[in-house]
């Protein structure tokens, strides 16, 4: 194949796709439905996007081309798109994402992270590592790094790719990886899966597939075990039954410092670059899969100071002794725990207001006591209406379930279009922007508004 169209393009994993294949010299363009930072990024780097469901704007050399041309597809396209339908009805070849990256990954050694949550953060945070300690990799995230300013990292002639292992849709069933890492095996995507053992017997399957001779690094304490002929460590933040755990945890000069027990050694000093305790569990997992790629113990420690952390994962926007503004893609209640715990333990003494999307009516509906117990953690909830994504309204489910079972007196639910002038009215002194839906379009009227303050 030698074109490839996107539908579906502005998704975080498909444009990494786009990336990849224009680095590679194919011609290729792409549908989404909606104009984003992401897309516009696409675009300036010589990518067409349009944003309107028009057979018309599908270009001629694709047309004209049936058997040089692969449709690249998202799951969360609808039946119904046009043009996704009219390249079926034509006999175009059409693929997932997810099976696209599987067949680029197959011909390397692969570090596929899993996860119901922190596979974004760990992955990055390792594809950071093998690039600084020299080992090399390409790397196909789930959010935009910070160093980089981007979701695709490629090397010339590198032996390794990093890929986040979805398992929205049982995508990761499609990777074969040398070493496989599950960060979390949390209830989730029950739409999909009907039930949480469903999930688990998923992950079960994903790690059945790690390669003869290769590894599999878990939390400590999942309930997942290693096929034969692979290698299972674990990993904790502080547990040393862990193989890799942390210990003499603390905060110097506004940044956490620890100590890293390693099998063979321990590794003193070691400073991370972004906030968070959960960071802190996310870079020993990191530095787990770095060492078993064959990264150095020391490199490997130095290498999470320079590390700047990923766009939307615990994302400092604005930081001073008046403001602290912090934006993250959390969308799990166990995400939200982990956000708002690490917030409050950087900031002990100050009002925490969280600005709260929930996503999707099935998560909503599943969750919403989880949701509620970790909202209650805020001082001020501002909750909005559920970002739907993919899914038609059901019945009775509204953001108003979760909000009825917040605690907290301070609360209120509001449209999206109304939260500038709300924040206007409070002049928040902690502020968290939480969600996987459209939030994110209202972090830089936030910002601005904040700084005018």
């Amino acid at each position: 194949m030698n074109k490839y169209y996107f539908i579906g393009i502005g998704g975080i994993g498909m444009s990494a796709l786009a990336r990849y294949f224009k680095a590679k010299g194919s011609e290729l363009c792409g549908y989404d439905r909606t104009e984003t930072p992401l897309t516009q990024a696409l675009i300036a780097e010589g990518i067409p996007v349009h944003y309107r469901d028009d057979i018309t704007a599908i270009p001629d050399s694709f047309k004209s081309d049936k058997n040089g041309t692969l449709v690249v597809y998202t799951p969360a396209v609808p039946a119904s798109h046009s043009e996704m339908n009219w390249f079926r009805d034509k006999g175009y070849r059409l693929m997932k994402r997810s099976e696209v990256l599987g067949i680029i990954s197959e011909a390397k050694e692969t570090i596929a992270v899993s996860g119901t949550h922190g596979k974004t953060s760990v992955s990055t945070m390792t594809a950071h590592i093998l690039t600084e300690t020299g080992v090399g990799c390409d790397a196909f995230l789930g959010g935009i790094s910070k160093n980089y300013g981007t979701n695709l990292l490629l090397q010339e002639d590198s032996a390794l790719v990093v890929a986040e292992a979805d398992e929205y849709d049982r995508s990761f069933l499609h990777l074969h990886p040398q070493i496989a890492v599950v960060t979390a095996m949390d209830a989730d995507h029950l739409d999909i899966y009907g039930t949480h053992e469903e999930l688990k017997k998923a992950f079960g399957q994903f790690v059945a597939q790690t390669k003869q001779g290769g590894y599999l690094l878990a939390k400590y304490g999942l309930e997942i075990n290693a096929p034969a002929k692979v290698r299972k460590y674990t990993y904790s933040l502080d547990d040393p039954q862990a193989d890799f755990h942390a210990a003499n945890i603390r905060i110097h000069d506004s940044h956490y410092m620890f100590d890293v027990q390693i099998p063979d050694k321990l590794l003193k000093d070691v400073q991370l670059g972004i906030p968070g305790l959960v960071n802190v569990e996310n870079s020993i997992a990191a530095m787990a899969a770095s060492l078993l790629a064959g990264a150095d113990a020391e490199k490997t420690a130095r290498a999470l100071s320079s590390f700047a952390g990923v766009q939307r994962r615990m994302d400092y926007r604005i930081k001073n002794t008046d403001t602290v503004y912090i934006d993250d893609y959390g969308h799990h209640p166990e995400e939200l725990r982990f956000t708002i715990e690490s917030v409050r333990m950087m900031y002990p003494k100050r009002r925490i207001t969280g600005v709260f999307q929930p996503h999707l009516y099935t998560r909503t509906r599943d969750f919403a006591d989880g949701f509620a117990k970790s909202l209650s953690m805020l001082d001020e909830l501002i909750l909005l209406d559920i970002y739907p994504a993919r899914e038609e309204p059901i019945s009775g489910i509204t953001s108003q379930i979760i909000f009825d079972k917040v605690t907290i007196p301070d609360r209120q639910i509001c449209r999206k279009a109304d939260v500038i002038s709300i924040l206007a009215d409070r002049r928040p002194d902690v502020l968290l922007t939480m969600g996987a839906g459209d939030i994110d379009t209202l972090v830089s009227p936030i910002e601005t508004l904040l700084k005018q303050s």
